[in-house]
């Protein structure tokens, strides 16, 4: 199953309705430090127990990545929209070969599926 960001912040937003955004951004911090940590073990630069670093990491960053989007849910944020205008002017400013948008449109219509 994939999920859109869209229902990452419909879903995040019911889960945190009344929630309060300082708190999840403490929470954010957390995770960006913990995911510094993996990355540092996989760099060499810690010492490494006996975990999966690439679980680990993956988990962390899915952490931030969940944070993140509650706090932009209960802000109003539209991140699709965000994400999609930060990109073209960084596609354009970096003079990038397609933008994101594009990209995924040409993918979609490579896939078959509608846009």
């Amino acid at each position: 199953m994939k999920v859109t960001i869209e229902e990452l912040e419909a879903y995040l937003l019911d889960n945190y309705n009344g929630g309060n955004d300082q708190s999840l951004f403490m929470k954010l911090v957390e995770e960006i430090g913990d995911a510094a940590e993996v990355l540092n073990k996989k760099a060499g630069r810690k010492s490494i127990g006996g975990e999966d670093l690439q679980v680990l990491l993956g988990n962390k960053l899915a952490d931030v990545i969940h944070y993140t989007i509650a706090i932009a849910a209960l802000n109003g944020i539209d991140m699709n929209n965000i994400i999609l205008a930060k990109d073209m002017v960084a596609s354009e400013k970096y003079h990038h070969r397609t933008n994101l948008e594009q990209f995924v449109a040409d993918k979609r219509k490579n896939e078959g599926e509608t846009v």
